[in-house]
């Protein structure tokens, strides 16, 4: 408990739940409407509307074993084969014996996938499976029709929810364990301003931290509010160095910022490939898969190609896929390529890495409990220990459904014990003073220059240096007021509270914590590329690097004995095997 928080304003209303859900993509809203449908009193807060989560930018599809000849197994080989030797096997085998099964219930719940002309689920590939197993919707808008059911399903639920509202702050009871969060309300409704949630369970599912690189697959939403929460609330996050380069990403130009078009994986699995200015496939011979390699392998294979010919990006060329394929199966990415100038149907199309997805984030268990009592993660923002190194493609909305249902049944299963949430004062409260808006462009330059798709032990050095310096020290909370305005360091001054300032406060924060993590992983593994320490070390470095917050804000690193994360609480027993 490190009594740290954001400075803001003192709550002027609040309400009590059962269960308040922190995001509206496929986890937070999959648990929402368990809770729900079990009776409990659930509220979801959400940064923008229902629908701007990152769900509805996923492409390709959701993977599981639905196809004739696959099996769990299978899916477990390729998943922990993409992992890099870091996935945690319970927590893989969990993924894909319950994903089936959760798919079906997606479905159930209104969701529509493409078919084949006898009527089955339409499957597809991607980069490392082995198989087709990649159910789609819309050609390639599985995220935004598994969007619109969810949020439907919502709608006529009668779920409480509150939209245009970023979290500040875990609220806790006298014993240490959580009870709602702060939030803040942006313009005018039933509520508006800095309020609170009460409620004895707190499910974060609000997605990555992209925004904390220049050139990312993530919306501007996505700027690490989870992560610096969840280390405010003394949680512990683990994995925050493993954080995935999509290979092909619609490439605008040098020094284009902020989000990017993706170029889904599932547009390879149909037969396109990779291809320099001269033509040549130059993923031949670099892997068994070659184009559908895992994602870290192909991210490094083009970055390779690009510096050996001295040029800032490759070609994708899926011209022999024809107008008619290209309208059927991909029209939200030819429309993307076409609003950019470029023809897919007649040209390869430019593409260059650009961060997409954080492996790591809050430490949890397999029912999504974290390392704070009361508190839960899902989604992007946790780790779960499925993803390991390296994500497995459109494994990421299948995790979020299987998790947020063990998440909500163990809310449901607890709830009658738990009594009503009474959040207290921390005796020794710690006021985190805020970062300038303008500060935001410099961290993310510094991150993708520093620990970007290549780093080194020297380029890590600098941006860990540069970071510190845009950094200022915290004030005692003893008296908040003085903390907004307060000079902290003789020539710069702290901040207004307000979305933009708290938003770049967590961003400066989560990438505090990952170079941190990246500075002490010496080695390359996964998608941690160090081009100083190009080998995979088994032998010390087949562990997690798990980071907490300390109360003095220092950051506090430690390896894990095995490849297996330890329990979330010290006490709590280990798991069977699903």
């Amino acid at each position: 408990m490190t009594g740290i928080r954001l400075h803001a304003p003192a709550p002027g209303w609040s309400i009590d739940a059962d269960v308040v859900v922190v995001g509206s993509g496929v986890a937070g809203l999959t648990a929402a409407l368990r809770c729900t449908s079990a009776g409990l009193r659930t509220v979801v807060v959400t940064k923008a509307r229902l629908d701007d989560g990152s769900t509805r930018w996923a492409q390709g599809g959701i993977a599981a074993a639905l196809g004739e000849g696959d099996t769990p197994e299978q899916h477990l080989d390729d998943t922990l084969v993409a992992g890099a030797g870091l996935c945690d096997e319970r927590a893989v085998r969990t993924l894909v014996t319950e994903g089936p099964g959760a798919v079906q219930r997606l479905i159930a719940t209104g969701a529509a996938f493409d078919r084949t002309d006898d009527g089955e689920i339409a499957l597809t590939r991607e980069g490392g499976h082995h198989r087709r197993r990649i159910a789609h919707a819309g050609g390639d808008a599985t995220g935004a029709e598994i969007s619109r059911a969810l949020v439907e399903a919502i709608r006529d639920g009668g779920v409480r929810f509150i939209e245009h509202a970023l979290v500040l702050d875990l609220l806790k009871d006298a014993e240490g364990r959580t009870a709602g969060v702060t939030l803040h309300v942006m313009g005018e409704g039933q509520h508006d301003g800095v309020g609170a949630v009460h409620a004895p369970a707190v499910v974060l599912a609000t997605g990555g931290m992209g925004q904390v690189f220049s050139a990312t697959t993530n919306p501007a939403v996505s700027t690490g509010d989870g992560v610096a929460l969840a280390l405010r609330a003394g949680a512990e996050v683990s994995d925050l160095e493993f954080v995935q380069f999509h290979p092909t990403v619609l490439f605008l130009g040098a020094g284009s910022e902020g989000q990017q078009p993706l170029v889904s994986e599932a547009v390879r699995g149909e037969g396109a490939h990779l291809v320099d200015a001269d033509g040549v496939r130059f993923m031949i011979g670099q892997h068994e898969l070659a184009e559908l390699a895992p994602r870290d392998i192909v991210a490094k294979a083009i970055m390779r190609r690009m510096q050996e010919k001295g040029v800032e990006h490759m070609y994708l060329d899926a011209r022999h896929f024809g107008a008619e394929m290209w309208e059927r199966r991909f029209p939200t990415i030819l429309a993307a390529c076409r609003a950019h100038g470029i023809d897919p149907v007649t040209e390869p199309i430019p593409v260059a890495p650009a961060a997409h997805y954080a492996s790591g984030g809050v430490r949890t268990d397999l029912h999504g409990r974290t390392t704070v009592p009361g508190l839960y993660a899902c989604g992007e923002v946790a780790c779960t220990g499925v993803h390991g190194a390296n994500r497995l493609a459109s494994n990421s909305l299948l995790e979020g459904l299987v998790f947020a249902e063990r998440i909500a049944d163990d809310v449901v299963a607890h709830a009658a014990g738990r009594g009503p949430a009474v959040p207290v004062a921390h005796p020794q409260p710690v006021v985190l003073p805020l970062i300038e808006p303008s500060v935001r462009r410099r961290i993310q330059r510094v991150m993708t220059q520093g620990a970007g798709v290549l780093r080194s032990a020297e380029s890590l050095r600098t941006a860990s240096r540069e970071l510190d310096a845009l950094d200022i020290p915290a004030g005692d909370a003893a008296d908040a007021g003085d903390a907004a305005g307060a000079d902290a360091t003789g020539d710069r001054k702290t901040a207004e509270p307000g979305v933009e300032s708290w938003e770049t406060t967590n961003l400066l924060a989560v990438a505090r914590f990952l170079v941190a993590a990246a500075s002490d992983r010496e080695e390359t593994r996964g998608c941690h590329w160090r081009e100083d320490r190009p080998d995979r070390d088994d032998a010390t470095w087949r562990r997690h690097l798990v980071v907490r917050l300390t109360s003095d804000r220092r950051l506090a690193v430690h390896r894990t004995a095995t490849a297996d994360f330890p329990p979330v609480t010290p006490d709590a027993p280990r798991e069977p095997q699903p």
